[in-house]
């Protein structure tokens, strides 16, 4: 078992691992135990309880949040005649056609999303085998295949994230950086909560969140009291 360093013991001894905290004290507890010398990431994960591997129980999809993640993603759109100028119009970072699916199946991948229209998915279908396993693959549930190009650049340039569940049945979203201020970043929590309990699928039964915390990059883990909310 790897040796804690010593900023990590004395993170956790600020942590009750037995407690739930409020959604304000979590938030504040997981940015006083950061210890990454850079802006870390503010992340929070819940546990859920249903059964990623039934199709009526899988959690998916996309939401902006309020006060954005702090990053500013590079979008490469799959598009071509007006599209394709469209999207280079609503600030695109790449746009092409089997030009690009070339240079990413010879191992490129300089961008965080990948948005494209309806009828480029042929062509982008057989990318499946590398976008996928890197959660790149475009999806209509995420609003990254549509034939609004500029729309679905501006909510990525604004802050949208996705969110899919694993199939431990954990959701894993980021919610800023340990610079924002506590009040945004709580704003932010509260928008991807609302979002997953809307998403509850009818089949669950019993208790549906079982655990929610929230970390940074390198921090210890801080539960949080769902009554907070």
């Amino acid at each position: 078992m790897a040796k804690k360093s010593k900023k990590m013991q004395d993170a956790l001894k600020k942590v009750d691992a037995t407690k739930a905290y409020s959604l304000e004290e979590a938030v504040a507890l997981a940015k006083e135990t950061n210890i990454a010398k850079f802006d870390a990431t503010v992340e929070v994960a819940y546990r859920l309880n249903v059964d990623p591997k039934k199709a009526d129980q899988q959690i998916r999809g996309a939401v902006v949040l309020p006060n954005g993640t702090g990053k500013t993603q590079s979008v490469l759109v799959f598009a071509k005649g007006e599209k394709a100028k469209e999207a280079e119009a609503a600030g695109a970072d790449f746009v092409g056609e089997g030009d690009l699916a070339q240079k990413i199946l010879g191992g490129w991948f300089d961008f965080d999303v990948v948005v494209a229209t309806p009828d480029m998915m042929a062509e982008v279908g057989k990318l499946g085998r590398v976008l996928g396993p890197k959660g790149l693959m475009p999806n209509p549930k995420t609003g990254t295949v549509t034939m609004d190009v500029t729309k679905a650049i501006e909510e990525v340039k604004a802050g949208k994230v996705t969110y899919r569940v694993d199939k431990a049945g954990n959701v894993h979203v980021p919610i800023g950086k340990v610079s924002f201020d506590d009040a945004k970043l709580v704003e932010n929590f509260r928008t991807i909560h609302d979002v997953l309990v809307k998403a509850k699928p009818a089949a669950a039964k019993g208790q549906y969140m079982r655990n929610i915390s929230v970390t940074t990059t390198f921090g210890p883990g801080v539960h949080v009291d769902q009554n907070s909310f």
